[in-house]
């Protein structure tokens, strides 16, 4: 074994929610504080099964590795999702250290309790956003607001193809007629 396979790395991982969200910061921040290999992915941090670099780090861990990322909610953002990946990191021999959370740290005695606490935090906030988008969603539909896709036909278009089909026009032509999907027309 060489020694390069020998020691200890410093390994960062960056997560962002969306593809239009931006991971520089975190990875400025990583490869500042030393990280030789980074893994990065742009994908929600609800499901822990669906991070695939998540998972190639997990896997990858050796003995002595040291795993860094900025926040909590980079990691998990359920404290059962964020002490299983601890679980998984200790396991391989690792540690696990948060740079904007310095008290997150696995090397520390009281690092199971604060890493559970500050996992259910970030749970209880992200309850608290669903919570508050559903109120938001209740308050713009009693305000009239429509959600979902827009109808492909106008009021006056859907009057105009049953008028159509009620003097015999086919199916097919009244559709291609209005530019749309047969569906769309039997729909109507």
């Amino acid at each position: 074994m060489s020694s390069s396979e020998s020691s200890p790395r410093v390994i960062g991982y960056a997560r962002v929610s969306t593809k239009g969200q931006d991971l520089a910061y975190q990875l400025d921040k990583l490869a500042a504080a030393g990280c030789t290999l980074m893994f990065q992915e742009k994908r929600s941090g609800k499901n822990i099964h669906e991070r695939p670099q998540l998972e190639n780090l997990l896997r990858s861990l050796r003995a002595g590795d040291l795993v860094l990322a900025t926040v909590t909610d980079r990691m998990a953002r359920d404290p059962l999702d964020l002490l299983n990946i601890l679980k998984d990191v200790k396991a391989a021999g690792a540690g696990l250290r948060l740079l904007d959370e310095p008290f997150i740290d696995t090397t520390s005695e009281m690092s199971d309790l604060i890493v559970f606490l500050v996992g259910w935090a970030a749970r209880w906030q992200r309850r608290r956003i669903l919570e508050n988008t559903a109120q938001g969603r209740e308050r713009a539909m009693k305000r009239g607001v429509k959600f979902g896709r827009k109808p492909k036909l106008t009021p006056v278009q859907r009057q105009d193809v049953k008028q159509r089909r009620q003097n015999g026009e086919r199916v097919v032509d009244v559709a291609q007629a209005f530019g749309v999907s047969e569906s769309t027309i039997l729909r109507v």
